[in-house]
């Protein structure tokens, strides 16, 4: 059984914000090619060879106490590290004179 893999990042601020502050910057940007936004309420296998590098969950998404913020954000690290070192290798071919 495949399943993605999920990085939990926590971060205190110095201002206070609200969960939807925190989601409509996330949202903003997102390029939706290294780093998505989701909405739907996926589970780990949905997002199994999905080339972004890390997509957010924004119904994870928490605020406590207006400065401590939870960001959870999906990932699949062996298509997506694959995806971005096929991005580096096509840069680096681009800019070499043949």
């Amino acid at each position: 059984l495949q399943n993605a893999s999920i990085t939990d990042l926590t971060l205190e601020l110095k201002r206070e914000v609200t969960r939807e502050e925190v989601n409509a910057a996330l949202e903003r940007s997102a390029d939706g090619k290294v780093l998505g936004f989701e909405t739907r309420p996926l589970v780990s296998c949905d997002y199994i060879n999905d080339t972004r590098s890390s997509i957010v969950d924004a119904d994870s998404t928490m605020v406590i106490d207006g400065k401590l913020v939870k960001i959870l954000a999906w990932y699949d690290n062996e298509f997506g590290y694959s995806k971005r070192m096929h991005d580096i290798a096509c840069l680096m071919a681009s800019q070499m004179a043949i």
